[in-house]
């Protein structure tokens, strides 16, 4: 079998995924937007379950599945989802003396991932999650 092409590539896509990232969030390094990424991804993981988070990173390009799930305690207490600001500022916190995640963090995370992932296939996921996981992720048209 051949390898996947999501695997061949996933180097490519990623370096062009933190581009808009970037771009979206007005940050000026990849360090800044990496951070950034992280940050939401954890923020994101910290409310669900195990399984709920496998079905979620099983949507991911592979270098963003990888970041999900790195360095996971998974006896973590499960938190509620919360309103944005709450959750940005949570963002915000990671690394929080190198983070320079814009209160807009969430949200510029999200555009770049639907413009690198099937859109489809996230929002299906999405409503197999918890309350809370689909606004998460959701960006205004």
């Amino acid at each position: 079998m051949t390898m996947p092409m999501d695997l061949q590539h996933a180097s490519e896509d990623f370096e062009r995924f933190l581009v808009d990232a970037r771009d979206f969030s007005g940050l000026a390094t990849r360090n800044q937007v990496y951070t950034m990424v992280q940050a939401v991804l954890q923020v994101f993981r910290r409310r669900l379950d195990v399984k709920e988070a496998i079905t979620f990173a099983n949507v991911l390009p592979p270098i963003l599945r990888a970041i999900f799930v790195a360095d996971w305690d998974i006896d973590e207490p499960r938190q509620p989802f919360g309103g944005r600001w709450i959750m940005t500022k949570e963002v915000q916190a990671l690394r929080a003396d190198h983070n320079f995640a814009p209160d807009t963090a969430i949200k510029d995370v999200a555009r770049a991932l639907r413009r690198h992932i099937d859109e489809g296939a996230l929002d299906r996921t999405l409503t197999l999650l918890p309350e809370g996981a689909s606004e998460f992720w959701y960006v205004k048209p």
